[in-house]
């Protein structure tokens, strides 16, 4: 499992695999040695590299607090569905960008116009298939370059709509 995590507002590469009875976790590129128990409802004993730490944890809003020896840490997690839907990638693509179609449908919503800068991640256009509505995301930041398409459009599955650079 691979995830990217951030703590108070610095992103780190985080990666869990099973090797015989314990994980090995791996951040940013190295091993760590680490074990965590729940001893008690938000409350864990962490062992990292041989040492003992008692970390209590709280859900606040989107993110969750962790204090451990009166120091507090703020972590946000990304939604897993999110993380997958922008393929685990912590860097944003690069250069000029074709933005797809990834399922025939209708567009139902275009939210921005050419000349638009937008954030990776943001919503372009909505796309209805069978019923439901996706909306298609920008794959980095930058400006939209060109449109394809306009509401009430059809298009097919890897058609280019937009073009972000």
């Amino acid at each position: 499992m691979k995830l990217q995590i951030e703590i108070d507002g610095k992103k780190h590469r985080v990666e869990m695999t099973q090797a015989g009875e314990r994980p090995v976790w791996t951040i940013d590129g190295q091993r760590l040695d680490a074990d965590a128990t729940e001893v008690s409802r938000g409350i864990y004993s962490i062992l990292i590299n041989g040492r003992s730490f008692e970390v209590r944890m709280e859900r606040w809003a989107a993110e969750l607090r962790a204090t451990s020896s009166s120091r507090e840490f703020r972590i946000v997690i990304p939604d897993e569905r999110e993380w997958r839907r922008n393929r685990g990638s912590a860097v944003e693509a690069e250069g000029r960008q074709q933005v797809l179609a990834p399922m025939p449908g209708k567009i139902v919503r275009v939210l921005v116009k050419t000349g638009d800068v937008v954030r990776a991640g943001q919503g372009l256009l909505v796309v209805e298939a069978m019923k439901m509505q996706n909306e298609i995301r920008a794959p980095k930041s930058g400006t939209i370059d060109r449109l394809a398409v306009v509401e009430g459009q059809t298009v097919n599955a890897g058609e280019m709509v937009a073009i972000v650079s």
